[in-house]
């Protein structure tokens, strides 16, 4: 709490800061996950603004505070960024039970309502259900899918799954993958042989790997992106069950510790709660939820 003390007294006989501001203000910073070193940051950066004015209100301070953490978030970049090959291939990986396979089928749904043709890959073979719940949403978005038995190589889903993808002229292949974190080695060596067959068919694919992240687990969010990172090249972030403000913080802290752009957030259990991550329209609607 000290940390936003600091601010308390900075702002200490301005009457046009009140103490609920100061209280929200300290809510979304140290109640809602942001974490303490994103904190630390951002505190610090206000001070430098505020101890430079003269004079100061709420509205000015909420727009320091909004260009603080705007700052810590990475720039918008779309989906596989400005790569021409066709097909565009994304390896979805993430824990189990974070929204992964639901997530790649929000995607799937996205893409062929902008009339893209789309191939799925059924490659966390190790769940049974995660086959079947892929398939179910194959059906839904009228996506071509890939499967093997359960049990199967993945590499070998994955290979089947390219390879179907350029015979139909798909513009976007998503395979699911297993998400065993806590077999690391096992975990990394299996990315590792995925991302090698699919370069024997398409030599810069994938084009991207896509970590799945459930928002409402706060730090621990953070600490499976670093894990994520350490066993593949994590290239850009979906960010799961943000329907409520406490949640948002996940977004600043991981943003700030993994500096890893930010692709996708969900916001709802909907076909459509998938929205592309508009890091100025996040943090108004960050603020506006925490009454600040």
């Amino acid at each position: 709490m000290g940390v936003v003390s600091k601010i308390r007294r900075l702002v200490l006989g301005r009457s046009k800061i009140s103490n609920d501001f100061l209280d929200a203000l300290e809510e979304v910073l140290i109640s809602s996950d942001v974490g303490v070193n994103t904190t630390i940051k951002i505190i610090e950066g206000i001070q430098k603004r505020v101890s430079k004015e003269k004079y100061f209100d709420e509205i000015e301070l909420r727009k320091i505070l909004a260009d603080e953490i705007v700052s810590i978030l990475p720039d918008d970049i779309p989906m596989f960024g400005d790569s021409q090959t066709l097909p565009k291939v994304a390896l979805v990986v993430g824990v189990n039970g974070v929204g992964k396979t639901t997530t790649i089928g929000k995607l799937a749904h996205r893409y062929t309502s902008e009339n893209k043709r789309v191939v799925l890959g059924a490659a966390d073979t190790f769940r049974v259900a995660a086959i079947d719940q892929l398939q179910i949403w194959a059906e839904r978005t009228s996506c071509t899918i890939i499967k093997q038995q359960h049990g199967s190589d993945p590499a070998s889903v994955a290979y089947d799954t390219v390879k179907s993808g350029l015979s139909k002229n798909a513009d976007v292949i998503l395979i699911d993958t297993a998400g065993r974190l806590h077999n690391k080695l096992n975990l990394m060596n299996e990315l590792a042989k995925m991302g090698n067959v699919i370069k024997n068919i398409i030599p810069d694919a994938p084009h991207e790997v896509l970590l799945v992240l459930d928002g409402s687990t706060g730090q621990n969010a953070l600490e499976q992106a670093k894990q994520f990172s350490e066993a593949t090249n994590v290239t850009a972030l979906a960010i799961t069950k943000l329907d409520g403000t406490a949640r948002g913080g996940t977004v600043i802290g991981i943003s700030d510790q993994m500096n890893i752009p930010i692709k996708f957030i969900g916001v709802g259990e909907g076909i459509h709660d998938l929205q592309k991550f508009d890091k100025y329209n996040f943090v108004k609607t960050l603020l506006t939820e925490s009454k600040i």
